[in-house]
C-alpha cells in the first residue's frame, strides 16, 4: 500500500472553510450591520440637503429623465420605474408612498414635486395608482438640484454599479428644516417640523455674518415652526428648549372661532398631521356617548378653498365650556421635536445652530467645487479665444497655412510650429468655418473674451476670500428667499390651556416688593391705606438680617410687566406669577421667577398695559447717560432676558420712563440737581446702544432717577430724599435747558435731607408708594406733600427710624383709585399754600 496522504476531497475543502464564532456575537454584529444600514439608508435624512436616500433618488431620476418644472408631467409610475430600475433596489409601493408625500401640499411646506391627480388627502385618503397620476418638479425643488452637473458634489456606484447617483444635493436652501423630516430607524427616530423658508434663510444669513451668534440670536429670525396646515403653536418655551438641545415637545392647537351669537365653532386649521375625518368622527362620537355637552349638530364644510368644520350649539349651552371640552380633547396635539440628522453618516441630535453651521458648511464646499469647475471651463475657453485673436491677427498666413497642408493633422501640426498655437487652439481654429473671419465675428470674439476674463478674475477672488465666497452663498440664498419666500402660517398664542391659573386670579393692583438678596412678593395694594404725610407706615415685608428693601412698584396682577435691571438687561413677566404673601412674610427666591446674574437687582418696572407701538422707553442711568428705544425694540424678550442697553464699566442702569416723543425730561441727581430738557434732543436708539450725556454730574454725584413730563397732565414735580424728607414744586420752575448742562439746584440735600432718592411727575389725585430699606411702606396723596419752590428743604414725607433710611419710591397713578379716599382729597384747590413757598427750611 503507498504511504502517501490522499487527496482532499470536497467535503474537505468546503469544511476547510467553515470558522466557528458564538452565535450571540453573530447576531450582535449582523444585527448592527443591519441598523446602520436602516439609519444611514432608508430612515434619516441628510443635514446637508435634508432629503432621505429614496427622495433624494427620485428627485435625481427625474432630473435625469428630464421631468423638470418647464417640462409636461410625467405618468407617477414612469418615475417610480426608473427610480426603482436604475438607483432604489427597494419595492415601487415604497417610492411612490414617498413621491406622493413630496407632493402634498398639508405634509411639506414647500412641496417638492408638482403632482397632478389624487394625491391623497387631509382626510387620510392614500393617493391613486401611480398609474393614474402624474408628476414633475416643482420650481423649487430645482433649487436642491441648481449646478449638480458642475462637480460640486461627490457621487457614488448605483446598487449594480452600472451608474452613478449623488450621495448629496447641492441645496440651495436649508431644506432641511425647511421642510422638516420625520422617519424611524432601529433605536432611534426623528421628527423634525417644517420652518418658514424667509425665516430660516434670514437665521443662515445672521450665521454666515455673524458666526458666534448664539441660538437665541438665531431665534431672533427662526421664530418657531410653520406648519403647512397653519393652526397655532401654544407658548415659546417648549420651542426655545427645542432649538437649544435638539428635542422638545410644542403644543398645537387648532384656529377656530366661537361666534356666541350665532350658537356655533368654526374650526379653519388644524394642527400638523391631524387627520381631518378622523377627528370629526371621534367629536361625533364623544358628543353620542355624553363626554361632549352642548352640541347640536357637527358638519364638515371643508372644500378646496380649506378646512371649515361647523360645530353648532344648543340654545342652552355655554360656548366657553364646549369649546374648553373640544380643546381638552380633540383640537390640540403634541409634536413631539427630535432634531435627529446624519452628519458624516452617524447620527446626531442638534440644535438649531448646529443644524445651520452644518448646512453653511455644505453650502461653502459647494460653491468652492462649482466655482473651482467654472474656472476650468472658462480658462480652457479663454485659452481658446486667445488662440482664435491670435489668428486673427495674423489670418492671411494662417488660412494660407492650413491650404498648403495635406490633411486636418498636418495643419494642426503646421500651425503648432510656425505660429507657436498650442494643440487645443490648433485644433480649434482648423475646425474654424471662413464665415468666422469677418470683422464682426472678430468683434464678438473680442467682447467674449474680455467678458470671460472678467468672469475668470471674479472667480479666483471667491475662491481667494473666504469673504467674497460667503457673500455668494449670501446673495443666492436671498435670492431663493426673494422667489419662494412667503407669510408664516403658524401663529403663536399665549400658553392658556382650557382653565388658566390666571383665570383664578383676581384682577386687581399690587405692591410688589423685592430685596437686595433676591427675595420678591406682591401683596395687594389695598391692604396699605393712604396716611397723612410723616407717618411712619406699616411693615411691608420681613427681611433677613443684613438684607435690605431694593425696589418696589405697583402693578396690575393681570398685566405683563417689563423689568428693568441695573445691569441694562430687561425681563417681562407677568404679575400673577410673583407668589402673593401677607406683609410679615419674606417672600420667595427671585431666581426661581427671573434669570438673574450676582449684583444685578431691579431698577425699573413697565406694565405693557400702559403702551402703544409709537411710544418709547428712556432710560437713565447713574453716571449720566440717557437714551430712548422704541416700545417694538422690545416685543420679544426672551425668559432669560435681553440686553436694553449697553453699560461703561461701573456705570448702572438708573431709572425708566415711557414717553411719547413730545414729552419734556427732567434728571435729578442724588446731590440736588435737576436739568429739564426736550427729549427730542435724545434721538432714538436700537436696544444695544449706550445712549449720549444727559447732564453734566458734578464729582461725586450720580443719577438718582428721571420723570417724564406732559404739561396737559402732570402739575409738580415731586422729590424725595432718603431721610424721608421731599416736596412739590411747581413744573415752571424748572427752566428747559439744553442737554447735557448741570442744571439747577432742585433740593438741598446732605444734613437732614441726605441724598435724593427719586424724581417723580405727578398731578391731583397721585398717591406715592415709599419703601424704607427696612420693609417700612409708607402710602400718601401727593397733595399732602407740600408745594414750594427750588433750591429748598421741603417737608417731612416718611417718619424712619434710627439707621433706616427710604429706599425707594413708587407713583400710583390717580386712574388706579377711582372713587378711593375720594373723600379725603380736598377737590382741586389743594395747593400747599398751609406751608410758606418761600422757607428754605420747610416744616418738619
Amino acid at each position: 500500500m503507498s504511504s502517501e496522504t490522499p487527496a482532499p476531497g470536497p467535503e474537505d475543502v468546503g469544511a476547510a472553510r467553515i470558522t466557528t464564532a458564538r452565535i450571540e456575537d453573530e447576531m450582535e454584529q449582523s444585527y448592527i450591520d443591519y441598523a446602520m444600514s436602516v439609519i444611514a439608508g432608508r430612515a434619516l435624512p441628510d443635514v446637508r440637503d435634508g432629503l432621505k436616500p429614496v427622495h433624494r433618488r427620485i428627485l435625481y431620476a427625474m432630473n435625469e429623465a428630464g421631468i423638470s418644472a418647464r417640462s409636461a408631467h410625467r405618468k407617477s409610475s414612469s418615475i417610480v420605474g426608473e427610480t426603482m430600475g436604475d438607483y432604489h433596489p427597494h419595492g415601487d409601493s415604497a417610492i411612490y408612498d414617498a413621491l406622493a408625500r413630496m407632493a402634498q401640499d398639508f405634509s411639506l411646506r414647500y412641496p417638492i414635486v408638482d403632482g397632478q391627480g389624487n394625491f391623497g388627502s387631509v382626510d387620510g385618503d392614500p393617493p391613486a395608482a401611480m398609474r393614474y397620476t402624474e408628476a414633475r418638479m416643482s420650481p423649487i425643488a430645482e433649487e436642491l438640484l441648481a449646478d449638480i452637473e458642475r462637480d460640486t458634489v461627490d457621487f457614488q456606484p448605483n446598487y449594480d454599479d452600472r451608474l452613478e447617483e449623488p450621495g448629496v444635493l447641492p441645496a440651495a436652501f436649508p431644506n432641511l428644516l425647511v421642510n422638516g423630516s420625520s422617519g424611524i430607524a432601529v433605536g432611534m427616530s426623528t421628527n423634525i417640523p417644517p420652518h418658514n423658508l424667509g425665516e430660516v434663510v434670514d437665521a443662515t444669513v445672521e450665521l454666515i455674518e455673524d458666526p458666534d451668534c448664539t441660538v437665541a440670536d438665531l431665534m431672533e429670525h427662526v421664530k418657531g415652526p410653520d406648519f403647512p396646515t397653519g393652526a397655532n403653536i401654544v407658548g415659546r418655551n417648549a420651542v426655545h428648549k427645542a432649538y437649544k438641545t435638539g428635542r422638545g415637545r410644542i403644543r398645537v392647537r387648532a384656529e377656530f372661532e366661537v361666534d356666541e351669537e350665532a350658537g356655533r365653532i368654526v374650526i379653519t386649521e388644524l394642527p400638523f398631521q391631524q387627520n381631518k375625518a378622523r377627528l370629526v368622527e371621534r367629536i361625533a362620537d364623544d358628543v353620542n356617548e355624553g363626554a361632549i355637552e352642548g352640541i347640536r349638530d357637527l358638519r364638515d364644510e371643508s372644500d378646496r378653498d380649506g378646512i371649515r368644520i361647523v360645530v353648532e350649539l344648543k340654545r342652552d349651552a355655554m360656548a366657553e365650556v364646549v369649546k374648553n371640552q373640544l380643546l381638552e380633547s380633540h383640537l390640540e396635539r403634541t409634536f413631539g421635536v427630535i432634531n435627529l440628522a446624519l452628519v458624516d453618516g452617524a447620527p446626531q441630535v442638534l440644535n438649531l445652530k448646529e443644524t445651520l453651521e452644518h448646512y453653511v458648511d455644505h453650502r461653502r464646499e459647494v460653491v468652492r467645487r462649482r466655482s473651482e469647475h467654472e474656472l476650468e471651463e472658462r480658462s480652457d475657453r479663454a485659452h481658446i479665444l486667445e488662440g482664435r485673436l491670435k489668428a486673427l491677427e495674423q489670418v492671411d498666413d494662417v488660412v494660407e497655412t492650413i491650404r498648403d497642408s495635406e490633411d486636418r493633422d498636418a495643419a494642426r501640426a503646421a500651425l503648432e510650429a510656425e505660429f507657436d498655437f498650442s494643440e487645443p487652439q490648433a485644433e480649434h481654429i482648423v475646425r474654424m468655418q471662413l464665415g468666422s473671419l469677418t470683422s464682426m465675428e472678430t468683434a464678438e470674439i473680442e467682447s467674449e473674451y474680455e467678458d470671460v476674463t472678467d468672469r475668470i478674475e471674479r472667480l479666483e477672488t471667491i475662491l481667494d476670500d473666504p469673504d467674497e465666497l460667503d457673500a455668494v452663498i449670501v446673495e443666492e440664498l436671498e435670492a431663493v428667499k426673494a422667489e419662494y419666500g412667503d407669510e408664516r402660517r403658524t401663529s403663536f398664542i399665549e400658553d392658556t390651556g382650557t382653565v388658566t391659573h390666571e383665570d383664578l386670579i383676581p384682577e386687581e393692583e399690587c405692591v410688589v416688593v423685592m430685596s437686595e438678596d433676591d427675595y420678591i412678593k406682591r401683596m395687594p395694594l389695598d391692604v396699605f391705606r393712604a396716611q397723612n404725610r410723616g407717618g411712619k407706615g406699616i411693615i411691608g415685608t420681613a427681611l433677613k438680617q443684613s438684607d435690605r428693601v431694593s425696589s418696589v412698584f405697583r402693578a396690575n396682577s393681570h398685566a405683563y410687566l417689563l423689568i428693568f435691571t441695573n445691569q441694562g438687561q430687561i425681563y417681562q413677566l407677568k404679575t400673577y406669577e410673583i407668589p402673593e404673601m401677607s406683609r410679615t412674610a419674606r417672600g420667595k427666591s427671585a431666581v426661581n421667577l427671573l434669570d438673574l446674574d450676582d449684583g444685578e437687582e431691579i431698577e425699573a418696572v413697565v406694565a405693557t398695559e400702559d403702551l402703544d407701538d409709537e411710544e418709547f422707553l428712556t432710560m437713565v442711568t447713574r453716571d449720566g447717560y440717557i437714551k430712548r428705544t422704541a416700545v417694538t425694540a422690545f416685543e420679544n424678550i426672551r425668559s432669560t432676558g435681553i440686553r436694553a442697553l449697553t453699560l461703561n464699566d461701573g456705570d448702572e442702569l438708573v431709572d425708566v420712563e415711557v414717553t411719547d416723543g413730545t414729552t419734556d425730561i427732567v434728571i435729578g441727581t442724588r446731590d440736588g440737581m435737576a436739568i429739564r430738557f426736550d427729549e427730542s434732543e435724545v434721538r432714538s436708539m436700537g436696544r444695544t446702544a449706550r445712549g449720549v450725556y444727559g447732564v453734566d454730574l458734578r464729582e461725586g454725584d450720580q443719577v438718582a432717577g428721571v420723570a417724564a413730563i406732559d404739561e396737559d397732565r402732570h402739575n409738580w414735580v415731586l422729590t424725595v430724599t432718603e431721610n424721608g424728607y421731599g416736596k412739590r414744586s411747581d413744573l415752571d420752575e424748572y427752566r428747559p435747558q439744553s442737554r447735557n448742562g448741570m442744571g439747577l439746584v432742585d433740593i438741598k440735600t446732605g444734613g437732614r435731607n441726605g441724598s435724593v432718592v427719586a424724581v417723580e411727575a405727578v398731578t391731583y389725585g397721585d398717591h406715592l408708594l415709599a419703601m424704607s430699606a427696612d420693609g417700612q411702606i409708607m402710602r400718601t396723596r401727593v397733595e399732602e406733600i407740600s408745594t414750594v419752590g427750588r433750591n429748598t428743604m421741603g417737608v417731612i414725607v416718611m417718619s424712619l427710624d434710627e439707621d433706616d433710611e427710604v429706599a425707594c419710591v413708587d407713583i400710583v397713578p390717580e386712574r388706579v383709585y377711582a372713587g378711593d379716599d375720594a373723600a379725603s382729597v380736598d377737590g382741586r384747590d389743594v395747593d400747599g399754600s398751609d406751608v410758606d413757598a418761600s422757607s428754605e427750611h420747610g416744616d418738619d
